[in-house]
């Protein structure tokens, strides 16, 4: 993973609204509504075929919202977007890159350094994020939360975690 550029998927656009190059969002993560706002955004059918592209206004609320990007405001210009995906750049240090999907197959490492399993899938639940872990062909609900997730080692693709009491039962 390239440290310095690291993309997220944080929505796609769905429909065009009104004439003046509005468009309909469906979030991809649950940090959109942080990151929607920020400079560094990309647009495109993937990352390596993208462009940039900055927020000029957001009208309405909750699912009723409209987006205007900067360089669209036509309906004809707003239909050439429709299908496309918004990526947001981020440091190495957000919380976006723990339930990224470039973290499946990490090794997961306990404190001591010892091998526990590894990353098989990211679940968005309500209250929390969740890693599944695969240990010794059993899958295991790992909560992704500070007393438990101790440190994510990009260049190494491991995972630090405190084993508790209960964790693995």
């Amino acid at each position: 993973m390239n440290l310095d550029k690291i993309f997220h998927p944080i929505a796609k656009v769905t429909k065009t609204s009104g004439l003046k190059g509005d468009v309909c969002l469906k979030p991809l993560s649950r940090y959109f509504e942080k990151y929607i706002n920020k400079n560094k955004l990309m647009i495109g059918s993937s990352i390596d075929r993208s462009n940039k592209i900055s927020v000029e206004m957001i009208n309405g609320i909750g699912k009723k919202r409209k987006f205007k990007f900067s360089g669209f405001d036509s309906l004809d210009s707003a239909k050439k977007i429709i299908g496309k995906t918004i990526f947001v750049q981020t440091s190495k240090d957000s919380e976006i890159n723990w339930i990224s999907r470039n973290i499946l197959n990490y090794k997961v490492i306990d404190e001591s350094g010892n091998l526990v399993g590894h990353i098989i899938d990211v679940m968005w639940l309500p209250s929390h994020d969740a890693y599944i872990i695969e240990k010794e062909s059993k899958e295991y609900i790992i909560p992704i939360v500070p007393e438990i997730i101790k440190q994510v080692d990009y260049e190494n693709r491991n995972i630090i975690i405190k084993v508790m009491d209960g964790l693995f039962n």
